[in-house]
């Protein structure tokens, strides 16, 4: 495939041009969707960095655009995760960072590019999309499109469900968004089930995530991470190198009274990172910070109200004792006196009926719906 630069209308972007194109497709696709938050183009870059971003020390990827009439209508990527397969005892390949526009023969040829391109590498199936990795942006929105997305989360055309389907793939999981108004908070609920999870675990501590010690707080929150969510599906193990790549990201957005650790007897046993919707800024922005990209987002982000739970994680010997609540607990009332006015919960698979449960008993809905599909090479 590598070789062959434009087959059917589809090119394996490989230039500086091509790629440039492949990033900037979706800037121009959603230009009349009031709903779409440009990203940075300067992350997204970033995403497909094969020297520079650590995802690609253990994956590779290939991008392809498709052309129509001389305008390019579509693009994709076909993704390999060596991690993955090496921890879930598999051979899947990926697609990720799917656009196009509503004609089913030009995404039949973006699902059949990319599911060549991983077919002769010797994968037996396909998952998607995730942007590049698991740890991304993954999943395409089928429910929700009324709401703005929230940070690291994305936003699709309503139609893709459609194309995806026609094009062979099939539902693999759904995967929810939460939301929760702080202003509809059961305190005295949450007060009650605190005194409950003390009473049970009377050396209960917690506290917030100290920035001026990132990197042993990193350490602390990749270890806990890869205890936790071991077993379950989609899950890669946390490199350090990773983490501490996004942690130089999250420190300049982080509010501590939305991030904090659990210790019993002094060890860390449970985490939660709820960050600021950075979304609410960038979307009065085109995706660049310059020249005057800069000044809007620092203008704009002084009026963000709005919190994602992003990462959260219990060590397997904790799980079930309420401390998932407790988290979720310290950062809706903390957040709350500082001005934030709600939260996500995302992403919450449709099978983690524990997190579903603790979700509803704070309050949330579910307010997005995210898929992802898969099929049989």
């Amino acid at each position: 495939m590598e070789d062959v630069q434009q087959i059917n209308g589809i090119t394996l972007a490989t230039t500086k041009q091509e790629r440039k194109q492949f990033i900037n497709f979706p800037y121009e696709h959603y230009s009349d969707e009031e709903k779409w938050v440009a990203p940075l183009k300067m992350e997204q870059k970033k995403l497909i960095d094969e020297e520079n971003n650590p995802f690609y020390d253990e994956g590779n990827i290939a991008l392809f655009l498709a052309e129509q009439d001389g305008e390019i209508c579509g693009r994709i990527a076909a993704i390999q995760d060596r991690r993955y397969n090496k921890h879930h005892d598999n051979n899947t390949g990926f697609f990720g960072f799917f656009e196009c526009i509503d004609d089913q023969s030009v995404a039949n040829l973006l699902i059949k590019v990319a599911s060549d391109w991983l077919c002769e590498r010797g994968h037996t199936d396909i998952l998607g999309p995730s942007n590049p990795s698991m740890m991304d942006e993954v999943g395409i929105l089928v429910d929700g499109f009324e709401y703005y997305p929230s940070i690291m989360m994305p936003y699709h055309k309503p139609y893709y469900d459609r194309l995806l389907k026609n094009a062979g793939l099939t539902k693999e999981v759904d995967m929810y968004a939460f939301r929760a108004y702080h202003s509809k908070i059961d305190l005295h609920r949450m007060y009650r089930a605190e005194e409950i999870v003390r009473r049970r675990l009377p050396k209960f501590n917690i506290r917030e995530v100290d920035l001026k010690n990132i990197e042993e707080e990193v350490e602390i929150i990749r270890h806990i991470f890869n205890k936790a969510w071991s077993d379950n599906w989609g899950f890669i193990p946390l490199k350090n190198e990773e983490l501490l790549d996004l942690a130089k990201d999250l420190k300049l957005i982080l509010d501590p009274k939305g991030a904090h650790i659990v210790e019993i007897d002094d060890e860390p046993v449970a985490f939660s990172i709820a960050l600021p919707d950075l979304n609410q800024a960038l979307r009065h922005m085109d995706g660049t910070l310059f020249p005057t990209g800069i000044f809007k987002l620092l203008w704009h982000r002084r009026n963000i109200d709005r919190l994602r739970t992003a990462l959260m994680g219990v060590l397997p010997k904790y799980q079930g004792k309420g401390i998932d609540a407790m988290l979720h607990k310290e950062a809706l009332i903390n957040t709350r006196e500082v001005g934030y006015r709600s939260s996500e919960l995302s992403w919450v698979l449709e099978t983690n009926t524990p997190m579903i449960q603790v979700a509803k008993k704070i309050g949330a809905n579910i307010e997005k719906t995210y898929r992802m599909y898969a099929k049989t090479l």
